[in-house]
């Protein structure tokens, strides 16, 4: 199947997503704002999350998918569905201890998570509360995750792309029909999370079912496959989960800076997030169960060119994105989220964020491109080393460029560290002798560059040029601000593709070819 049409696949259902959980934070901010409430249910919701990324989407699929594809090809599908019933069983008995654990110790953890939060008890008190209720969505979605892997080996890419469209609806209608319902609004939102967790693992549930994959629960067995999953899984907790990391350390710094820092961060980061999970995330889960079989056939030309088209495809995506998030980062908060509870101050701080998070956009894809290269191979352990440097490096720089920077210091030294390690990625990849750019990238990706600033320098000069009609636009409200940011968007597309096509970096043809491939999704 096309390696493009995959991504497309998931990458369309991830839009939905991103789109839906926009309008999920707008409620968010309109009703929250940012103040002790929301910077209490950002804690809850972001903690479960991190493990989530960090294992579920992390380390347990990086893992777990190169084994089960492994399996299916070369031991049939009765092996491979054992394989992961197996791990299922293992993940639930971890899972629930893990879980059992923390909702003990919440409060010690929350120390530990939001150190900022003790001197202010009641941000304190309701963090440990909503965290209580949100982390049951960790083990919920983790077995998503497996669910999701087993699907995406088999090519069947679009239910576990379209899950995440369940959390934000469920939490739309949360605070549609409940916001003032308990004691506070984001107590619904907790509750809501929980809830949508549940949904998602059904919907998985049923998806696999149909796919003739129905998997049983058995006791739990630490079976050579299962051991090694787990020796596969605990270099890669790091080596996949690095951003992850870097997020939160920013997140416990943010919570010793001014009131709102850490709602101003997540604002930004979730604008940060569309390009990436549209982009990054989809290549990223197209790329690893076709890299796997084509390491495991002895394909290595075909894994080099896959790999070559998989950062042709993101860069030129990715790098016209951070520079359009870059150029608009304040008409796009502004329409976004400039109502009720969230000041015109709160978009200024969150803009500066956003521009921040902006320029490390194409590192993190880098990132999600080159990892598969290490992932499908069964290595785990050097990813570690390099995303151990680059942890250290954005815990240096956020203690530096905080002194001078507050909030926007912390969005920096991520998208630095984001840098290092994609390039100390590709640095050893190449030295392995296991990727390098061929001719074809070698020739479009400075095109792809080229063609981006042209955009932004064009996009930069309306706007200067229209800035009294813009600003007043931005400012009237939902749908005339949306119109005039959606009249911008429109030309930045319109000046980046006709430049790529002019320079040489893009071929409409070429992507035409590569989605009209039949494939199952």
């Amino acid at each position: 199947m096309s390696l493009i049409r995959a991504a497309a696949t998931v990458g369309s259902f991830t839009m939905i997503s991103r789109v839906t959980g926009f309008l999920r934070d707008v409620l968010v901010a309109a009703i929250l704002g940012a103040g002790p409430v929301a910077d209490a249910f950002f804690v809850a919701f972001k903690l479960p999350n991190f493990f989530r990324r960090l294992t579920a989407e992390g380390s347990f699929t990086v893992a777990f998918v190169p084994l089960f594809a492994g399996a299916l090809e070369a031991d049939g599908r009765a092996e491979a569905k054992r394989f992961a019933e197996d791990a299922l069983a293992m993940m639930c008995a971890v899972l629930a201890a893990l879980t059992l654990a923390m909702e003990l110790t919440m409060p010690w953890v929350m120390h530990v998570l939001a150190p900022g939060f003790v001197a202010t008890p009641e941000r304190f008190g309701i963090a440990v509360e909503l965290t209580r209720i949100t982390f049951p969505y960790l083990p919920l979605i983790s077995i998503v995750a497996l669910y999701g892997g087993v699907l995406n080996s088999l090519d069947r890419f679009a239910a576990m792309a379209s899950a995440p469209i369940l959390l934000n609806l469920i939490l739309i209608g949360a605070m549609v029909g409940f916001a003032d319902r308990l004691e506070t609004p984001g107590h619904v939102l907790a509750w809501g999370v929980a809830a949508a967790g549940l949904a998602q693992l059904l919907w998985l549930i049923g998806a696999s079912s149909r796919a003739g994959f129905s998997l049983r629960l058995r006791l739990p067995r630490l079976t050579p496959g299962v051991r090694k999953l787990f020796r596969l899984m605990l270099p890669a907790m790091l080596g996949a989960g690095v951003v992850q990391i870097n997020l939160l350390i920013d997140m416990v710094l943010a919570s010793t800076l001014p009131l709102g820092s850490i709602s101003f961060l997540y604002y930004a980061d979730r604008v940060n997030q569309l390009p990436l999970g549209v982009i990054g995330v989809a290549i990223g889960t197209a790329l690893l169960p076709l890299l796997s079989r084509q390491w495991r056939g002895g394909d290595a030309e075909g894994a080099l060119e896959t790999q070559n088209r998989a950062l042709e495809f993101g860069a030129l995506l990715t790098v016209p994105a951070a520079v359009g998030l870059a150029v608009l980062a304040h008409p796009i908060i502004t329409v976004l989220f400039e109502r009720g509870a969230f000041t015109a101050a709160d978009g200024a701080a969150t803009s500066a964020a956003m521009i921040a998070f902006a320029a490390g956009l194409p590192a993190f894809v880098l990132v999600k491109v080159l990892q598969p290269g290490f992932f499908a191979r069964e290595d785990t352990k050097t990813p570690v080393k390099v995303a151990a440097g680059a942890v250290v490096l954005n815990l240096v720089l956020n203690l530096i460029l905080m002194q001078f920077l507050a909030h926007v210091g912390l969005a920096l030294a991520t998208a630095i560290a984001s840098w290092a390690n994609g390039l100390a990625l590709a640095w050893l990849l190449r030295r392995d002798d296991v990727f390098r750019l061929d001719a074809r990238s070698r020739w479009r990706l400075p095109r792809i560059l080229v063609s981006a600033l042209v955009m932004g320098a064009a996009l930069w000069g309306s706007l200067r040029l229209a800035e009294g009609a813009a600003l007043h636009l931005f400012a009237q409200g939902t749908l005339p601000g949306a119109a005039a940011l959606l009249g911008f968007v429109l030309l930045a597309l319109v000046i980046y593709f006709g430049a790529a096509t002019l320079l040489g970096a893009f071929r409409m043809t070429e992507l035409k070819a590569a989605l009209g491939r039949r494939g199952t999704a």
